[in-house]
């Protein structure tokens, strides 16, 4: 699993914020949109293509791209879908996205060329699938089991794959969908901040989360300027829960 963002919706630095987080020399302080690429023996998989997804591709050297997931709706998460038209120019065929219905209305509003009947020449080429929360699997290959979340009031899905799961954009968890969360080698979760938010996990929540489901590792995502420097906070987190950062690479 490759990191390839692990910042907030504003990312870090935040545009025209004087704090010095966002004016930090650390590469590990700067962070692009929150995203991971799983790859498994046989396919690549990207959860949440954001803004900046042009950039991770970039950087992270991805000639292949096998299928999307979409947690949620959300701008910070689904932003640079019109780029995945990079791969199906070279591998020739449409990208395979997994996205719920209601995620799928916000995408068809957002890319209404992409559906549109008549299609104009060279807009992306997307193979919707419609996921709920069963289990299913990308090309009849790598076995998902989504994890039903909550964004305060709007219903979001991890994913697990393996013994790795991906929990974004949370505040909350049903009993229920932890039981799916148990005998993880590396669970990544949201945390935001250390200070209240409406709809994410602080550290301290994520923390508490982390200790009660008891993966042999975890990796702290989704972080805002606010959270404070990467090293100095690092410093502070109990053994095995990591701070992730952009570039990250974990083998799971």
């Amino acid at each position: 699993m490759l990191f390839l963002g692990t910042g907030t919706s504003q990312g870090i630095p935040v545009i025209a914020c004087p704090c010095e987080v966002c004016a930090s020399s650390d590469a590990k302080d700067k962070r692009l949109r929150s995203s991971v690429l799983v790859r498994t023996a046989t396919q690549n998989i990207v959860i949440d293509s954001g803004p900046d997804f042009r950039q991770q591709m970039l950087r992270a050297g991805v000639r292949r791209l096998d299928a999307i997931l979409f947690t949620h709706g959300h701008k910070d998460h689904t932003g640079g879908m019109d780029d995945v038209r990079a791969y199906n120019y070279v591998q020739r065929q449409p990208m395979n996205v997994y996205a719920e219905k209601r995620v799928q209305e916000t995408l068809r509003m957002e890319y209404a060329y992409v559906f549109a009947r008549k299609k104009y020449p060279g807009i992306p080429e997307i193979k919707m699938h419609t996921i709920s929360t069963k289990n299913f699997c990308i090309n009849g290959e790598t076995l998902i089991t989504p994890i039903r979340t909550l964004h305060l009031n709007l219903p979001i899905l991890g994913f697990r794959i393996g013994t790795l799961a991906y929990l974004t954009d949370t505040n909350h968890i049903a009993e229920t969908e932890k039981q799916k969360l148990h005998g993880l080698d590396c669970l990544v979760v949201n945390g935001l901040r250390k200070e209240p938010h409406i709809s994410h996990f602080t550290l301290n929540e994520a923390i508490t989360l982390i200790e009660e489901l008891q993966p042999r590792k975890a990796y702290i995502t989704h972080i805002s300027h606010q959270m404070g420097f990467h090293e100095q906070v690092q410093a502070t987190l109990p053994p095995n829960i990591y701070l992730a950062y952009d570039g990250l690479e974990v083998t799971v």
